[in-house]
């Protein structure tokens, strides 16, 4: 034999030795003991766990909602479907915030259990970019260019300019993402977003001078040179070729 070879049967004489050493100590008394007591704690762990699945001991007591300022709070708590007295091992938060982000003005809804007691609901609501007209009133679009509500536009959120304007309308993605783009310097500037095209895009600012911007492409070298432009006298500041921007 190899001296690793005995090596290795040496360790598991010695284990072997061990194991029986302790065996000898503790005799047949002591290992009924050992099983008594293991089986004690699984008892009193199947005790907890039904205590806490079927009685109020972990019982949900409050709820508190979290994020929300256009989102009426008692419309969040119509969805969570908590039923009085139920344990708080026995919610299904994913369902719960399943059903929360179904309200339109919510864009995302988080539920956590905060032992002993609380069920806490985080939401992230929508907030408008642009918006169009159309006779039922202003229909709201967030960044994802997500339609998510019908009413009075906020206070400096620009209009969307375009002929048939429609959330998923490639023309509306493309003047959402045109106005995200843009430095946060010259998006409070923003009036209206007129999109005549996906590459042709154009932003009417507050003080009537008109940005040509293009399409999507080099979004980055426009962002860079428009601002700078804009310090030039003029009313119309062409940025579409970024390399050769014009003032008119």
């Amino acid at each position: 034999m190899t001296r690793s070879g005995s090596g290795r049967a040496s360790v598991r004489e010695r284990r072997f030795g061990a194991a029986r050493s302790v065996g000898a100590r503790l005799g047949p008394n002591g290992w009924r003991r050992v099983r008594l007591w293991g089986l004690l704690g699984v008892c009193v762990l199947a005790i907890v766990g039904a205590v806490a699945w079927f009685t109020p001991v972990l019982s949900v007591r409050t709820v508190k909602i979290e994020g929300v300022v256009a989102v009426p709070e008692q419309q969040v708590r119509e969805l969570l479907e908590i039923p009085s007295g139920r344990s708080m091992l026995r919610i299904d938060t994913t369902a719960i915030a399943r059903r929360v982000a179904s309200i339109p003005k919510v864009r995302s809804a988080r539920v956590q259990r905060v032992f002993p007691s609380t069920v806490r609901v985080t939401v992230v609501e929508r907030t408008p970019v642009l918006f169009f007209d159309s006779p039922q009133g202003a229909h709201l679009l967030d960044a994802e260019s997500v339609e998510f509500a019908i009413e009075d536009a906020p206070i400096g959120v620009p209009k969307l300019v375009t002929d048939h304007p429609a959330s998923d309308a490639p023309v509306t993605r493309a003047a959402v993402a045109v106005l995200a783009a843009l430095p946060p310097a010259l998006v409070v500037q923003v009036d209206e977003v007129v999109a005549r095209s996906i590459s042709d895009v154009s932003l009417n600012l507050k003080d009537g001078r008109t940005v040509l911007w293009g399409g999507m492409n080099d979004a980055e070298r426009k962002s860079a040179v428009v601002l700078p432009l804009l310090t030039r006298p003029g009313t119309v500041f062409d940025v579409s070729s970024p390399n050769l921007v014009t003032v008119k």
